[in-house]
């Protein structure tokens, strides 16, 4: 499985996220350009050149119409995929961390810092079909948890909104009230910084993962801890293969501890682990500083990663990986 390198950051990766299709592949780092790439064979598409800071992350609607990305510069901002055009840009306070459309793309949930005199929110906004009549109002804002939130995803439906980050808690909301309807348990939940969620193919279940040096599976509706997978290492991202019964995690050192160990030390490799028995199946080299982000590719036969070096790690699976057997 060798990989394919794609080189177009100038700064750390922060986010990766395929179309709904797999053919296109976008990817969020410090330097202030989201990029798009063909999911083949990693050849660079295009850039969206508007932000004056990090981004942070970013969401594509289910038709690759439109991309959103949220972005340090107190921006989220809506783009048009193909052309590249801006058509939004959603200002606040302070620092927008996360964006997701919800099902069918006529809403958008943002989360943004605490900054200054601001609280951490959850901004939930409307996408208008017609440009012309988009509008920055917030259908619905949520404040509370405490820290950043670091991840937003929607729930069945779009009926519920589930939030993590700093506090390490992972809450359920209901998403026209904004009422807190569920918590994950503090005894088997994450001890530390919640870094990344990501949804199943299905949404029944998603993971998240931690600097508590676990990833753990959660159900979607119930809150209900499935799985807990432990490394030995901080995790920045997890991701769960749409095909087979896998979950690939990435992370490493704290950025600032890099430079003190080579890179066999630094445990910068991606790992797989087998979704239901919990157990270690494989890992996959080479970064060279800790990994980011990661994300597979909706047919399950390629998966991304991207690390603390700038690069992108685009691996298309051998036909033994689908022949492996627990």
């Amino acid at each position: 499985m060798r990989p394919i390198l794609l080189k177009g950051h100038e700064r750390p990766l922060t986010f990766l996220k395929y179309n709904r299709d797999g053919d296109l592949l976008f990817s969020c780092a410090k330097d202030h350009t989201p990029t798009v790439w063909y999911a083949n064979n990693g050849e660079r598409l295009g850039t969206y050149r508007g932000h004056n800071g990090a981004v942070w992350c970013c969401d594509v609607s289910r038709d690759t119409t439109r991309l959103i990305t949220g972005s340090a510069d107190q921006s989220v901002k809506l783009w048009d995929c193909e052309t590249g055009v801006q058509l939004h840009s959603f200002n606040f306070d302070s620092p927008a961390r996360a964006v997701s459309f919800a099902e069918g793309d006529k809403l958008v949930v943002i989360t943004t810092d605490p900054f200054m005199e601001q609280q951490s929110a959850i901004h939930v906004k409307n996408i208008e079909g017609d440009r012309s009549k988009q509008n920055s109002d917030s259908v619905l804002t949520i404040t509370g948890p405490q820290g950043r939130i670091n991840r937003v995803l929607w729930g069945p439906l779009n009926k519920t909104l589930i939030s993590a980050g700093e506090d390490g808690t992972i809450r359920i909301w209901d998403a026209e009230t904004g009422k807190c309807l569920k918590e994950s348990d503090p005894d088997t939940g994450h001890q530390k910084v919640i870094t990344s969620m990501s949804k199943s193919a299905d949404g029944s279940h998603f993971i998240t993962g931690s600097h508590d040096k676990s990833a753990k599976l959660w159900d979607t509706r119930t809150l209900t801890l499935l799985k807990t997978y432990v490394t030995e290492r901080p995790v920045n991202a997890a991701a769960i293969s749409p095909l087979l019964d896998h979950v690939v995690i990435g992370g490493g050192q704290e950025a600032s501890q890099v430079t003190m160990s080579d890179r066999r030390a630094g445990k910068f490799e991606a790992k797989f682990f087998h979704k239901i028995f919990e157990e270690e199946i494989g890992g996959v080299k080479g970064h060279f500083g800790p990994i980011n982000a990661l994300a597979f590719n909706p047919d399950g036969r390629s998966f991304v990663s991207g690390g603390e070096d700038g690069y992108v790690r685009l691996h298309h699976f051998d036909a033994d990986y689908f022949h492996i057997k627990m």
